[in-house]
């Protein structure tokens, strides 16, 4: 199992074991994921590099319970997944997962601010808490004078850190981040990888970051690939 684990005697927050996902069509099934094992710790970033095709994006919609594995476990603390309702995972995503995508997918007609405080609000936050914690929160990501406008008035390393903002709004255990930086050219991709890591480090999330960018990848506390269905721990 991946299991370095920077403070000994902690539990991890997000902890895969021995999952395994596989795709049937009328003739063949493909196995994907094959008792993959993987662990992160709070305030660790783990950089997921593997090639398209290995199963990076299916591991990820694994971890986020996106997906059910066919067999294995998939733990958010320390409570079990696999066998929970619908309903149920998907309080869990709404309350200790975060997710970041290539694309923003910023809703248009909204600010930047409406955008952060729209999922606090729909987990029953206040409204005027919402704006605050969201204002406090852009602020804190360089965009303190960008709070009023909307997703087409922003640049694109803009617009990520908005989709950042929103991602951990509410708070969660895990972040989950699928080429973060993909869409942007080197110096932003830059700026906007220092904002996630420093996050990580001050909230103590969980983040599990797939990313094709070598050079980023080397600043993470850890990195994996996938490799014949295993998830395999690199130098």
């Amino acid at each position: 199992m991946t299991d370095a684990n920077p403070k000994k005697g902690t539990d991890p927050v997000l902890f895969l074991w021995k999952v395994e996902r596989r795709f049937v069509d009328a003739e063949h099934t493909l196995n994907i994921i094959k008792g993959a094992d993987l662990a992160v710790w709070p305030g660790q970033s783990v950089a997921l590099i593997a090639p398209s095709g290995t199963g990076k994006s299916t591991l990820l919609q694994l971890a986020g319970l996106l997906e059910r594995p066919d067999s294995g476990e998939i733990y958010i603390g320390s409570r079990p997944t696999m066998a929970l309702p619908d309903a149920e995972r998907t309080s869990i995503r709404r309350s200790d997962l975060g997710f970041v995508y290539q694309a923003h997918h910023l809703l248009p007609e909204f600010t930047a601010l409406e955008n952060v405080m729209l999922p606090q609000m729909i987990a029953g936050l206040e409204k005027a808490e919402a704006r605050r914690r969201s204002a406090d929160l852009l602020k804190y990501l360089g965009l303190g004078e960008r709070l009023s406008h909307r997703p087409s008035e922003l640049s694109g390393g803009e617009q990520q850190r908005v989709a950042i903002a929103r991602a951990v709004a509410n708070r969660p255990r895990v972040l989950l981040a699928d080429e973060p930086t993909g869409n942007l050219d080197p110096a932003t991709s830059e700026r906007v990888f220092e904002t996630l890591l420093s996050l990580v480090k001050v909230t103590g999330l969980a983040a599990l970051i797939a990313t094709h960018n070598l050079e980023l990848a080397s600043r993470m506390d850890r990195r994996v690939t996938i490799r014949d269905g295993l998830v395999v721990e690199l130098g």
